[in-house]
């Protein structure tokens, strides 16, 4: 279901949904399932540098990989870091089709 019409999803919209929600979830917040979602929320105030930003390229990957399995994710882009706030781009292929999936300025 859209969360913000309520309607009904599947494909390609329904994965983008998917991807952002399970990125934009700290890990621990979700009662029934406490290992859902990212890292990346641990990283956000960490020292901006490129170890920190290997660290979130890290955690975008390790999260898709475990919580969106349609999802093959090929690259991350770092758009914007700041001290508590990050802008991403990611780029990979929806599994059942192969179709190219882009998502652009996912916040966190």
């Amino acid at each position: 279901m859209s969360e913000q019409t309520g309607k009904e999803l599947d494909g390609v919209a329904h994965l983008r949904q998917s991807i952002r929600r399970v990125l934009t979830t700290p890990i621990g917040s979700r009662v029934m399932n406490r290992t859902y979602g990212s890292r990346l929320f641990s990283l956000i105030d960490q020292p901006i540098n490129p170890a920190t930003q290997a660290l979130i390229y890290q955690a975008v990957a390790e999260a898709l990989d475990k919580w969106e399995p349609r999802y093959t994710l090929e690259k991350v882009s770092l758009v914007r870091y700041e001290q508590g706030a990050l802008t991403l781009n990611l780029q990979g292929r929806y599994t059942p089709t192969g179709e190219r999936v882009t998502i652009e300025n996912l916040e966190v």
